[in-house]
């Protein structure tokens, strides 16, 4: 029985991971749900991950990516940075 558990876990965290991520806060979901999952495995088992789960979505994870950010100063001049 043991063995479904972890499977199942381990199956939805593929689902988690190979999800299409947009940028901003879909990704932070992503991220999130995927970090509690891994770590509710590890200290609860199966039921761990799931609740993980659902809580990192919640919770939110950190951004993976960085976007770029450009603006016009007074003069003209275009000024960029990333975020």
């Amino acid at each position: 029985m043991r063995g479904r558990g972890l499977l199942a876990a381990g199956m939805l965290l593929a689902v988690l991971a190979s999800a299409p991520q947009q940028s901003g806060a879909g990704e932070r979901h992503v991220t999130g749900a995927a970090i509690g999952a891994g770590l509710g495995a590890i200290i609860a088992g199966p039921p761990g991950a799931i609740v993980g789960g659902a809580v990192g979505a919640v919770v939110k994870g950190p951004r993976v990516t960085k976007r770029r950010y450009c603006w016009r100063g007074k003069s003209g001049r275009e000024y960029c940075e990333w975020r």
